[in-house]
């Protein structure tokens, strides 16, 4: 009697789980070049960019929708979404991505497509984006100008932000402190990768912060994400 309790008990735990499996809502992942297909082939995508407006206004994915996940109106947007069909999620470079396809999720969506390397990566590959004309107070900076930032006699450390990004945020206050201490041998660069689309895909820079340091005009060092203040004094040495 026992035993077949116990069977029942297994069998019926088996089975919850397996439709619990086939009900369970999907995150996946996607490349840019995969996505760029998938929009070629496929109508009526829903494709969300969960950037700032004003990131958007320079430069998305055509027929994406712009919902900005640091926005209290990110859930108001999402609404109008159809819950039912694949929603397909990007940001510059993945951060505010991974994000999103969480509350996504959480809110009922049955697959959320990511695109992690967000439109950094699709830059990266030549692909197709739309700009709006808008007015912006960011510098921007050719190619030909940074490299005559990185001329000098002293080192030249340059830091690649954005003011959505919290590691960039949190270097900030110890890059500034550097610029002031090591005036005499450092000149310390702080370039908006939202501004400057171009510059970054140029220098192939798909992710934030980037740390480069250069001497005499050649790169010497650099750092893709967060890093600790000793050890950028220490490559300063």
């Amino acid at each position: 009697m026992y035993k077949s309790f116990f069977s029942f008990i297994c069998c019926f735990l088996l089975l919850c789980g397996c439709s619990n499996a086939q009900t369970a809502h999907q995150a996946t992942q996607i490349k840019a070049t995969t996505l760029a297909s998938t929009l070629k082939n496929e109508q009526n995508i829903q494709l969300l960019d969960v950037r700032t407006p004003a990131e958007f206004s320079n430069g998305h994915v055509a027929g994406a929708v712009n919902a900005n996940i640091n926005s209290k109106e990110f859930q108001t947007k999402i609404t109008s979404l159809d819950k039912s069909k694949p929603v397909y999620v990007y940001c510059l470079s993945g951060g505010r991505s991974s994000n999103a396809v969480k509350q996504l999720l959480a809110a009922g969506f049955e697959k959320v497509v990511e695109m992690p390397g967000g439109i950094m990566e699709w830059r990266a590959a030549n692909l197709p984006e739309v700009k709006n004309t808008v007015t912006s107070n960011a510098k921007t900076i050719s190619l030909s100008q940074y490299q005559a930032l990185v001329k000098s006699d002293k080192l030249v450390l340059v830091d690649f932000y954005a003011d959505w990004c919290a590691p960039c945020k949190e270097m900030k206050p110890y890059l500034d402190k550097i610029s002031n201490d090591m005036a005499n041998k450092v000149v310390v660069v702080r370039i908006d990768a939202d501004a400057n689309p171009e510059l970054c895909k140029t220098l192939k820079i798909n992710a934030l912060p980037v740390l480069k340091l250069y001497k005499n005009e050649q790169l010497i060092w650099e750092n893709l994400g967060f890093i600790e203040e000793a050890a950028v004094r220490k490559k300063l040495k």
